[in-house]
């Protein structure tokens, strides 16, 4: 028997009746299996030894280029989405690998500037949101072109994350849950060590539930996410009543005292005018009506097929902050220069 087909039959014997199996794991392209890891595991290592997951860690999680080597990066949210993500499908004896392979890939969609630059793409757009965009990235634009053919459960799970979505896997339907707790709880203790507020700001409710420490707001949630979604005949994964009004309480408080808080407008606009500017620049027309291509790399434009503002959208949504950042000051800002006399 194989490494793999071992692990297989592993998860059969200890995952419970409602978690996915990975040998019933499909793909898009069918590939020879690997003979030490599942399926499974095989979409977590493409996902992690991808270009898309390394530039999370040059991506904003709230703050714009923060002064300090500790405040959460986008691929520090992303791991800690995969620690508390592992936590709870263990307790629940649902897919660990899956539910990782998920929290790994869940934000490769994300703009430079975080929100910020989502908010912008979707204003000057129309249309973007970067969950779609994670897909997009692992089915259509990594490896040039080929995608890294991941699993349908997994690209499932990536694709209805956030928001109303609900995955079809219940690993797919944890990660949501991972990934607010971990942004909420792990956000307020950034906000705290940046100054912005502090435990006497909470509402009374939300201390009450789940304390003033980043800690003990994990392990409270995490816990009632686990306790009320372990009966057989449960219809999901869920928090109990108290626990999603605590949750929904909790967040409200972060997105006026936080995510919207006056200290970080300016940078937000800032943000927001480098996101759109690089997107007009990027689709500005001739006066023929053609487009400039060759503003754009050749090879986004080539995995967009022809589509500039497409191939635009792929392009700006991949750049780290600083990489934005630079490429505005190239594109806009006057360089100094001195007059040599021949």
């Amino acid at each position: 028997m194989l490494v793999r087909e071992r692990s297989e039959d592993i998860e059969k014997k200890i995952l419970c009746h409602r978690a996915a199996l990975a040998v019933h794991a499909k793909r898009d392209r069918e590939e020879k299996k690997d003979p030490l890891r599942t399926d499974f595991q095989r979409d977590r290592d493409r996902i992690l030894h991808s270009n898309s997951f390394r530039r999370l860690k040059h991506k904003t999680q709230v703050y714009i280029a923060p002064r300090g080597d500790h405040y959460r990066t986008r691929m520090t949210h992303t791991l800690e989405v995969a620690q508390i993500g592992r936590t709870m499908a263990r307790a629940l004896r649902l897919n660990e690998d899956l539910v990782e392979a998920i929290a790994l890939g869940h934000d490769l969609g994300h703009t430079p500037f975080g929100h910020v630059g989502e908010q912008a793409l979707q204003e000057i757009c129309g249309h973007f949101e970067h969950n779609e965009q994670s897909v997009r990235i692992v089915e259509k634009l990594e490896k040039d072109g080929q995608g890294l053919n991941l699993t349908k459960e997994v690209r499932d799970g990536i694709l209805n994350h956030c928001g109303k979505l609900k995955a079809h896997t219940l690993e797919g339907c944890l990660i949501k849950y991972a990934d607010r707790i971990a942004y909420l709880c792990h956000d307020y203790e950034d906000a705290e060590t940046m100054g912005l507020i502090g435990p006497d700001d909470l509402p009374p409710d939300v201390v009450a539930k789940i304390g003033v420490t980043h800690s003990s707001m994990i392990t409270a949630m995490v816990t009632d996410v686990v306790t009320h979604s372990m009966q057989d005949d449960s219809d999901g994964i869920h928090m109990s009543e108290e626990g999603d009004q605590v949750l929904l309480a909790f967040r409200k408080f972060m997105f006026e005292e936080v995510y919207m808080s006056r200290a970080l407008i300016p940078d937000r606009k800032r943000g927001s005018n480098v996101v759109k500017m690089l997107y007009t620049y990027y689709t500005e027309k001739r006066p023929d009506g053609s487009y400039h291509e060759t503003r754009l790399p050749e090879k986004q434009v080539r995995l967009a097929g022809g589509n500039i503002p497409l191939a635009a959208v792929d392009y700006i949504s991949g750049l780290t902050d600083n990489y934005a950042i630079n490429l505005f000051e190239d594109i806009f800002v006057p360089r100094y220069w001195t007059f040599k006399k021949e």
